[in-house]
């Protein structure tokens, strides 16, 4: 039987780390700007075409290459050090954002360039979430995983706060040129703090606990790469290497169906909450005929119960985690089947208070029991698995969304969302009974 960390989160330990402190800012700064980006981009497309599958375009982009990066992705995180490879990531995706921004300002912007540079922030989210997962593993002590897991939580949903907070009323004074600019300069302020996590260079395969931590093809690699000799040696080895971490990353998975368990529910609520901005925006705009300010209280609500959420689950016992885990799950899917039915601000902001509430201790209790239970060198290979049931989830999600609210209406898309944290509750339920 599979095991989770009991120890009592004490702030203080994980708050003391300078390299924490650098990694909460990071995501604070990060999504703060990100919020802005998604929720500015999906208004500024409704308003621009009234069509909720151009929406759900703008959501199927910024996923399509979660399907594909993180087979690659997943072996580069066992291999790289983690903190160089995101502010990497951070740089790239700042420097598209605000080429963006240049345009709008410019007066050129056309939906195409927004979907452009939609793809670029996915391509680079694609491999982004499954690094700084893994690099939390890296910094944190075992003891406090749930704990760093909650604050990692907090300072990504309170950046979303922030910025749902405010892009309903930036929205009318600064356009959309001034909300990417804004996302454009929170990269490189991430890239910034992540640089500061810590020093030198730290290979995740150091502290390897098994004894076979190279195959014969990296090995032959490194001797072609170190003597500069045959180069066409070193590449066919490298993939082979690349090949062989690929399949040793699927067979941990497959014995191990535990993770497998708590990967597929997390897999499916990351993919409601993404695909769900597509009605989203719609029930703001048709149902509570709110405008721009309402869809910011909306995704204010959100992120203020997640805040409350991965609180509460840091200061769980361990006896309530799981329970709570599979309740979490069903609330999401009751609440998401009446949802269309509340036509008043207030009551919409309160079911994404719960909603929030609910994604964050799933969250909490699914990452902080992985980091527990999956090896440090196994670790992005099963967030990359993880990433790519998301994206596929997300993806045929977002496609269903799109056309059922076009065609059916929003009553219909959101009972839809309704069945899919229903498979989630399933899910957790046996991942429950493999944890006893």
């Amino acid at each position: 039987m599979a095991t989770t960390a009991t120890n009592p989160v004490d702030w203080k330990v994980i708050w003391a780390q300078r390299g924490f402190r650098y990694f909460f800012l990071a995501m604070f700064v990060s999504l703060f700007g990100s919020g802005m980006n998604f929720a500015g981009v999906s208004w500024y497309i409704l308003s621009a075409t009234h069509s909720t599958v151009k929406v759900s375009l703008q959501v199927i982009v910024v996923t399509l290459p979660g399907l594909f990066v993180p087979f690659l992705g997943g072996v580069l995180i066992d291999r790289l050090d983690r903190r160089y490879l995101g502010v990497l990531l951070d740089i790239v995706r700042g420097f598209f954002v605000l080429a963006t921004a240049y345009i709008a300002w410019r007066g050129h912007l056309q939906l195409w360039h927004l979907y452009a540079m939609t793809l670029i922030t996915g391509i680079g989210s694609a491999m982004y979430w499954a690094t700084v997962n893994a690099l939390v593993q890296e910094v944190i002590p075992p003891s406090q995983f749930t704990g760093a897991n909650a604050a990692v939580l907090v300072g990504v949903q309170s950046g979303m706060l922030i910025a749902g907070a405010f892009v309903g009323f930036l929205y009318n004074t600064a356009g959309i040129a001034g909300i990417l600019a804004i996302d454009g300069a929170t990269y490189f302020v991430s890239a910034y703090c992540l640089y500061q996590v810590r020093r030198g260079y730290v290979s995740p395969r150091e502290n390897q606990k098994y004894p076979r931590e190279y195959s014969e093809a990296t090995e032959a690699t490194a001797e072609a790469l170190e003597t500069g000799e045959n180069p066409e040696v070193a590449e066919a080895g490298l993939s082979l290497a690349v090949y062989a971490d690929m399949k040793e990353g699927f067979a941990y998975l497959k014995q191990q169906p535990l993770v497998l368990a708590l990967g597929i529910t997390h897999a499916i609520m990351m993919a409601g909450v993404v695909s769900a901005n597509v009605v989203l925006v719609a029930l703001a705009n048709d149902i509570l005929r709110s405008g721009p300010r309402g869809l910011g209280f909306l995704e204010a609500g959100w992120a203020t119960g997640a805040i409350i959420g991965g609180l509460m689950a840091s200061q769980l016992p361990q006896a309530l985690r799981m329970p709570l885990y599979v309740a979490a799950c069903a609330g999401l899917a009751a609440g998401h089947m009446a949802t269309p039915f509340v036509a008043f601000l207030v009551g919409a902001v309160m079911m994404q208070i719960l909603f929030g509430f609910c994604r964050a201790l799933g969250g909490v209790v699914a990452q902080s029991s992985l980091m527990t239970i999956v090896p440090r060198h196994f670790m992005g290979r099963t967030q990359s698995a993880m990433a790519i049931l998301t994206t596929v989830v997300q993806l045929f999600m977002s496609i269903a969304l799109g056309w059922v609210a076009q065609g059916a209406g929003l009553v219909v898309a959101y009972a839809l969302l309704a069945v899919l944290y229903t498979g989630a509750t399933v899910s957790a339920i046996r991942a429950r009974r493999l944890l006893r």
